[in-house]
């Protein structure tokens, strides 16, 4: 047979809060019941996903989790940005819910992926298809870049932020004569976004400082744009 679908089944405390929380990434709700049990469907174009309501259920205990395989994760996570701007005036970046940004996965055999925590503490790990995707990048070479690289396995894809702060503070703590400026500026910035989400808004406020602070040509201002733009994201967050 051919042309079945799947449709993940996820847990979460509330489905009034998936319902609205959904709404906001532009989602509509294909059903809705409160007995025998309560559940919500809900649908984004080809994107289906159908949630269950457990009394007391903590998210931050959750295992829940499915993958999201599309040609165009940065429109998906554009919209996605769109819809939280529209909602609640800036990006989740901590706490949740929360979105992450597109980034390379080493993990993924660097395929791109970001990943939504919705209120449920459901991960909806969002991938770049690999039948549409192009021929990734090479490893990253630099030394900060390779630290980078593993701290968003931790923290992306394991959820383990911890971990991944201790591989940066690490490789922050030892600079070098040729580091990359730019790989430099990423970094600073991701570890901002890390201590945003293990709720420490000093040590983001720190970290962009010093990423701002980053002696940079035009040339590393352009390739360092998209680490900036992160970068805004996370300061409107902090305000």
């Amino acid at each position: 047979m051919a042309n079945e679908r799947t449709v993940p089944l996820l847990p979460c405390p509330s489905i009034d809060d998936i319902e609205s929380f959904y709404e906001v990434l532009g989602f509509h709700t294909t059903y809705k019941q409160r007995k025998p049990y309560a559940c919500v469907g809900v649908q984004r174009e080809d994107l289906h996903l159908q949630f269950f309501e457990i009394a007391g259920f903590d998210p931050e205990q959750s295992y829940g989790s499915c993958l999201v395989l599309t040609a165009d994760i940065e429109g998906l996570h554009r919209a996605f940005v769109a819809g939280m701007r529209a909602a609640y005036g800036k990006v989740l970046v901590s706490g949740t819910p929360r979105m992450t940004r597109p980034r390379a996965r080493k993990n993924a055999d660097g395929l791109g992926g970001f990943s939504v925590i919705d209120p449920g503490g459901n991960w909806i790990r969002v991938f770049r298809d690999a039948a549409t995707a192009p021929v990734p990048a090479e490893a990253p070479a630099g030394r900060l870049a390779r630290a980078l690289a593993n701290a968003v396995v931790q923290a992306d894809s394991r959820g383990s932020a911890g971990q991944a702060v201790r591989i940066l503070d690490s490789a922050l703590a030892r600079p070098h004569a040729d580091d990359d400026p730019v790989e430099q500026v990423e970094v600073l910035v991701y570890r901002a976004e890390l201590a945003m989400v293990l709720d420490d808004p000093q040590t983001a406020a720190e970290m962009l400082a010093r990423a701002r602070s980053v002696t940079l040509t035009e040339d590393e201002s352009e390739r360092a744009a998209p680490a900036f733009d992160n970068a805004a994201d996370l300061a409107a967050a902090l305000r």
